[in-house]
């Protein structure tokens, strides 16, 4: 193994190149503004698994969705497989003029590397290839099957991969499944996340008079349709943010004493968290601490709300509609489908009826949640123990990535995140960057990873 490590640190130059090369590629995918650089990233994908010395390398793709690229190395029938997942479409950089560096020229300053998909996720999908390379360059073969499955369009749902999933599942096939695209608890504090939250959204709209009324004919008379909003939106919260939503709860698994002592154990301060938010104090269900409800119990936020007159001065009008937008993110046990239906009929039980109330769901993503004791989350952990040279902690995250619970579900995989971007790796914000001793250390880590699986 130590011939592995020592090659992979003679190449740490070329690796980092790489990343500035796949980097440079615009490969956004919400909107679509720049197809052909989905095209050019994908193609540069599958030239860099096909020189890494895969068997077999294509491009997958379902009717309309941007291509995933596909790689396998066979080496046994007996021997596990593990499927490396990542992305390599990007958000968009907007807003442009709060980046230090263009977004798509990347920059090293102070050990970090400055650009879009650094972090998300073209950086850490590379680690995976660089690993796997090495290994078999020095080693003449693996202790494992290889499939590498790197997507582009995570950034929009991954419906593009669900299908393939549905449709080609032979081809995904895998004991285990890889996902780095998430961060460690803080920059000093490596982390193995175990457990993400699901989704569920939906958009509720309330109509009253077919247009904008004059307030002074008309007001008092009518019902308005931003307060009628704002007393459905109230009665989804208690004043302790517990949702009214009935049955909500039901399926939800509680956090297990252990965990809640690991929890606790992590170096957080309510102060501090505040205090780099600008936030006054944590807000949250009573007798549950802030990683608690950020990780391990469900919330629903009310994303937007639009509706009558928001410009300069002022215009006396009783709007004719308005609109909110919330989303619910859900833990382990919950369903999006059931729990949208949940919502509906809520909404429409508490409708009044001065107004006309609709609701329109939308997307959801299951939750995901792995045994720590399972002997690969174990592996995990050894080999972000032997990389990162440090006690490791176990995490969960608030987020969700849907893809994942739907490879450990669809799949029936072990899925391991083990992601090196940091809480001020600011992905889908200006200046997004990736530690560069965390990606290089994550190579060796997944190097360790392949030995210990």
């Amino acid at each position: 193994m130590k011939q592995v490590i020592d090659t992979l640190r003679a190449n740490r130059d070329q690796a980092l190149n790489e990343v500035i090369d796949l980097v440079r590629i615009p490969s956004i995918s919400p909107g679509l503004p720049h197809p052909e650089a989905i095209t050019e990233a994908a193609n540069w994908l599958e030239r860099r698994l096909k020189n890494a010395g895969m068997d077999e390398v294509r491009q997958l793709v379902s009717g309309e969705y941007n291509p995933v690229v596909w790689g396998r190395k066979h080496i046994s029938d007996d021997l596990q497989t593990v499927l490396f997942y990542g992305h390599y479409d990007v958000m968009p950089p907007d807003p442009l003029d709060e980046w230090t560096s263009a977004p798509f020229e990347p920059e090293v300053r102070d050990g970090k590397i400055y650009g879009r998909g650094t972090a998300d996720d073209k950086g850490q999908a590379l680690m995976h290839i660089n690993a796997v390379e090495t290994y078999l360059k020095v080693k003449g073969t693996l202790p494992v099957n290889v499939l590498f499955v790197i997507e582009g369009e995570e950034e929009q749902g991954s419906e593009g991969l669900e299908e393939l999933l549905d449709s080609h599942r032979d081809l995904f096939a895998a004991d285990v499944a890889v996902i780095s695209d998430s961060p460690f608890f803080s920059s000093d504090c490596p982390s193995v996340c175990y457990g993400l939250r699901g989704i569920a959204a939906a958009e509720i709209r309330v109509e009253g008079p077919s247009t904008d009324l004059h307030s002074g004919n008309y007001g008092g008379a009518i019902a308005n349709p931003i307060e009628f909003l704002a007393r459905i939106l109230n009665d989804l919260k208690d004043r302790d943010g517990r949702i009214e939503i009935e049955g909500f709860y039901d399926d939800v698994l509680e956090l297990s004493p252990d965990e809640r002592k690991g929890f606790a154990k992590l170096p957080f301060d309510d102060t501090a968290f505040c205090r780099d938010l600008g936030a006054p104090a944590p807000y949250g269900e009573e007798n549950y601490s802030t990683l608690e409800r950020i990780w391990a119990r469900p919330s629903l936020e009310v994303n937007g709300v639009t509706g009558g007159f928001g410009g300069e001065g002022t215009k006396t009008i009783v709007p004719s509609s308005a609109t909110a937008k919330i989303s619910m993110r859900l833990v382990p046990n919950q369903n999006p489908d059931h729990i949208l239906e949940l919502l509906e009929s809520h909404i429409r039980n508490i409708a009044p009826p001065e107004v006309r109330v609709s609701v329109t769901l939308g997307h959801g993503g299951q939750p995901f949640l792995a045994p720590i004791d399972d002997p690969f989350v174990r592996s995990a952990y050894a080999a972000m123990e032997q990389a990162f040279e440090g006690h490791v902690h176990y995490i969960r995250d608030g987020a969700s990535i849907p893809i994942v619970a739907s490879l450990a579900s669809k799949l029936g995989a072990t899925c391991l995140l083990l992601g090196i971007d940091v809480p001020e790796g600011r992905i889908h914000g200006p200046n997004e960057m990736l530690i560069v001793d965390n990606y290089h250390r994550g190579t060796e880590m997944i190097a360790h990873l392949l030995e210990l699986l």
